[in-house]
């Protein structure tokens, strides 16, 4: 594997700005449903998306939040996320490159999707921990990732959410599930610490 830089999605972003088809893609329309489908029915009063890429999925978590911060380590990623939410109250694009803290101390769900590998396992360990002191107890984590790899990865698909979970230090109850031989979508709930 070849890992891609922050500057190599800047690249990738000002040459296209949906180098991965994701606004077009069925496969990737179907993923996007099953995200919404982890993050539970009604409205959630603050969301946060990390690595929100070109703001492909923002617009629709928009809808169905109160607050959304969608957040990107690129300029131009940023930019783009401003654009697909430029309509959408409530939402505002931010740029942050992992594992900074996040725009806010707490958040009722956090998404992270199409990210873990491309962070190194140091990166991914702190931003788990970030991640797990953001969300209260029943607070909504969505995970959604590849499970093949790509040339570019730092870290193998194979894992790479149980690899997280862990690195939380938090319990887990996972409430929903969707898998295709490509990709899985995981909806978990921060469950009480205890034994």
């Amino acid at each position: 594997m070849r890992p891609i830089t922050l500057d190599g999605f800047e690249a990738k972003f000002a040459a296209d700005p949906d180098p991965w088809f994701t606004f077009s893609d069925r496969d990737e329309a179907h993923k996007r449903q099953a995200i919404l489908h982890a993050l539970g029915s009604g409205k959630r009063g603050r969301i946060l998306e990390l690595a929100a890429g070109n703001g492909s999925n923002s617009a629709t978590l928009a809808r169905r939040t109160l607050r959304l911060d969608a957040t990107e380590g690129t300029a131009e990623g940023t930019a783009l996320v401003a654009k697909a939410i430029a309509d959408c109250p409530g939402a505002r694009a931010l740029r942050l490159a992992l594992p900074d803290p996040f725009p806010s101390p707490r958040y009722d769900a956090i998404i992270v999707a199409e990210v873990l590998y491309y962070l190194t396992a140091r990166v991914m360990a702190e931003t788990a921990r970030r991640v797990s002191r953001a969300l209260p107890v029943g607070g909504r984590l969505v995970l959604a990732h590849h499970r093949i790899d790509f040339h570019d990865f730092v870290q193998h698909a194979a894992g790479i959410h149980a690899d997280f979970l862990r690195d939380t230090g938090a319990r887990w109850h996972v409430l929903s599930e969707v898998r295709t031989g490509r990709w899985i979508v995981q909806g978990l709930a921060k469950a009480p610490a205890g034994p």
